[in-house]
């Protein structure tokens, strides 16, 4: 689950990390009274309005504004609240901008001696630890940075049974060239973010930049934070803070009837059962000369209502030029997931207009087979992953 910046910035303050403050403001007029808060308890005149949405690259979009006045707080946050925000990491046509966080201005005026530099926490999947990944090249693509000078790029990964250990964050500082008293906070800096990463059960923590100031303070100035799903169980508080109108609607959509859906930029739509199914399914359509539409995991219920409700999830997507079902029946048998295919395709009548190739394969596959043959619709039947694979590439 991702989290905008005022969000996980919460989050780390909660666990001592130091982070830059602001207030969160959805109007004009609402941003001018967390800028005079801000001005209050901070002593700032000066105020960065960042918009709000689930992507990165927000100042290169026009995102991000530095306002040196409480009339440029309005006049900007009233240009940006509104605006459709199109950066390197939105869908073509962006994000439309509901809120803006209102910031104190960290980087002292005048001051020649800031540093900004970039900090991760993260799983490594390759060796299945967490891992914190880490460069002097702060405020920058980490790709662009990883591409064309990867020895920039430092990481320390983390025995899960003993913890981050002082030596490795006494790495980072020491790696990142700190000394004296910028080295000590970023030791504690380290500290509290990986305990953030933890505590929070979280499988992003990004921050970039991390900035060190001229008098050795060292600042979160962006959050980046993602969630594990599957641990908001632990974190009711965490779990109410998804914004559902960042997020995909047809994901939520199939969230809520129990689906487990994923969109993606392909052609050919998939309904499996079993995610280890879905993932030889998606090579599948990449070797047939498609590329998957979707992730869309039905389940061990395969009945007609279900079967259904994915058809029209998967629809949705108008880059939709075929549909593979590809179902292994153990628990549910073949030949009831065969007539909930048929009863679907019936009731949805001519809301499906592109081709339907089933493989179905286990308990009474036989008796499917048939089932779908019978039919006298637009469904094609295989048996083998091959004859599914040659079916997808006629389809298309």
């Amino acid at each position: 689950m991702n989290l905008h910046e005022y969000q996980g910035k919460e989050i780390l303050s909660s666990f001592g990390v130091a982070v830059q403050n602001g207030i969160v403001a959805h109007s004009a007029e609402e941003a001018v009274s967390a800028a005079q808060k801000l001005t209050d308890t901070t002593g700032t005149s000066w105020h960065v309005i960042k918009a709000q949405i689930h992507a990165g690259g927000r100042g290169k979009g026009g995102g991000v504004k530095l306002a040196k006045s409480l009339d440029e707080v309005q006049s900007l946050s009233d240009q940006i609240i509104g605006m459709q925000l199109i950066t390197p990491q939105t869908p073509p046509e962006g994000k439309k901008v509901n809120k803006v966080l209102v910031a104190e201005d960290v980087y002292y005026p005048g001051d020649s001696e800031p540093k900004e530099f970039y900090v991760s926490v993260l799983l490594n999947r390759s060796s299945g630890k967490n891992m914190i990944m880490y460069s002097t090249e702060g405020g920058m693509d980490i790709e662009a940075v990883a591409e064309n000078t990867p020895e920039l790029i430092f990481t320390e990964e983390i025995d899960s049974a003993h913890g981050l250990q002082g030596f490795q964050a006494r790495n980072v500082a020491f790696n990142l060239g700190l000394s004296g008293l910028a080295f000590k906070e970023m030791v504690k800096f380290i500290t509290a973010l990986y305990r953030a990463y933890v505590g929070a059960d979280a499988s992003l923590f990004e921050i970039n930049p991390v900035l060190k100031t001229s008098d050795d303070k060292i600042i979160a100035v962006d959050a980046k934070v993602t969630l594990d799903e599957n641990a908001l169980f632990r974190h009711k508080e965490y779990a109410e803070l998804r914004d559902l109108s960042e997020e995909n609607p047809t994901e939520v959509e199939a969230r809520e009837v129990g689906l487990n859906y994923v969109a993606l930029d392909g052609n050919v739509g998939c309904m499996v059962n079993g995610a280890g199914l879905a993932m030889a399914t998606m090579d599948l359509i990449k070797q047939s000369g498609g590329s998957p539409a979707n992730f869309l995991d039905v389940g061990g219920t395969a009945d007609a209502a279900r079967v259904e409700t994915a058809f029209r999830l998967i629809l949705k997507d108008p880059k939709v030029a075929a549909i593979l079902v590809n179902i292994f029946g153990g628990i549910v048998r073949c030949d009831r997931v065969a007539q909930g295919i048929v009863d679907a395709y019936r009731n949805m009548g001519d809301a499906i207009k592109v081709p339907i190739i089933v493989r179905l394969q286990g308990t009474n596959a036989d008796i499917a087979k048939k089932l779908i043959d019978d039919s006298g619709l637009n469904v094609l039947s295989a048996t083998a992953f091959e004859e599914a694979a040659q079916k997808v590439q006629e389809a298309l």
